[in-house]
């Protein structure tokens, strides 16, 4: 947060992963993947402690008066239930929208002008459909518990990305949720093992400058807040884990050196009239 403050850069966190002594599944790291909380609350309780620290008057700031303070002021909770991997009890919209429900509130109950947005939903084969899942969450009554409605919309190209930001419109605009959307994740892989999201160095630099462009086109007519790129740097292979192609979406390779898709992103975001950023 220092850092961050320092270069005058707003922080999103994102509310993931909680202790083994919070956990829903076993105490120890599990193989199945990120079991939620055994409580909602709980999840609110910690935000809460972070709200004070690092929101608005926090005490990070007030411990530090050398900086110019860049409160957090918006939270994300969650990553990606709909998978399996990220829900390994089976995900289940309902039980999402309490953990959903429950941060936010206890977050607004100390900074009532903070942003809550939703966990990234993602276009995934993997575990429940896109459309089914958000469905869910409204048929659960999670209108009203965020801000914005995060999605991921992975897809081959451009074209693809803007067809699922339409399919979120859409069905939010069926509930009467005019909430903006904000794309928490998206990207493309220069390499790595073959799938449908690897192009190739030249393929990602030319959907990263279409893409940032083609949104920003049409941000007030698809409700967009934001972009995030995933990621700056490709990352080496978790331990235990294997090569896929997420590990290698990044702007810059491992060593720190640029792909085409730097300066390819860095053209398009000078363009743009909305902020977008990196993780």
């Amino acid at each position: 947060m220092r850092a961050a403050a320092q270069r005058g850069l707003e922080v999103m966190p994102v509310l993931f992963n909680p202790p083994g002594f919070h956990t829903s599944g076993p105490p120890r790291p599990s193989w199945r993947g990120t079991f939620p909380p055994r409580r909602p609350a709980d999840l609110g309780a910690f935000a809460v402690v972070l709200v004070r620290r690092y929101g608005p008057d926090g005490s990070f700031w007030k411990g530090h008066p050398e900086l110019t303070p860049v409160p957090i002021r918006t939270w994300q909770v969650w990553n990606e239930p709909s998978l399996p991997v990220y829900w390994p009890t089976g995900p289940d919209p309902k039980a999402y929208a309490r953990l959903l429900a429950a941060t936010g509130k206890a977050i607004k109950s100390v900074d009532p002008g903070a942003t809550i947005v939703s966990a990234g939903i993602p276009q995934s084969r993997i575990g429940v459909p896109f459309g089914r899942y958000v469905e869910g969450l409204y048929r659960a009554g999670a209108k009203g518990s965020f801000d914005a409605l995060a999605i991921h919309p992975y897809a081959r190209d451009t074209a693809g990305v803007i067809a699922a930001i339409v399919q979120a419109r859409r069905i939010m605009d069926r509930h009467g949720d005019h909430s903006p959307i904000w794309v928490t994740e998206v990207g493309w892989a220069s390499g790595g093992p073959p799938s449908d999201f690897t192009v190739g160095p030249l393929g990602q630099a030319q959907r990263v400058r279409s893409t940032l462009l083609a949104l920003n086109a049409r941000r007030q007519a698809l409700g967009l807040r934001g972009i995030v790129y995933f990621g700056l740097r490709d990352s080496p292979v978790y331990p235990g884990g294997h090569d896929f192609w997420g590990l290698h979406t990044g702007l810059l390779r491992i060593d720190g050196s640029r792909k085409p898709a730097f300066a390819a992103y860095e053209k398009a975001a000078q363009r743009l009239s909305i902020t977008v950023r990196s993780p």
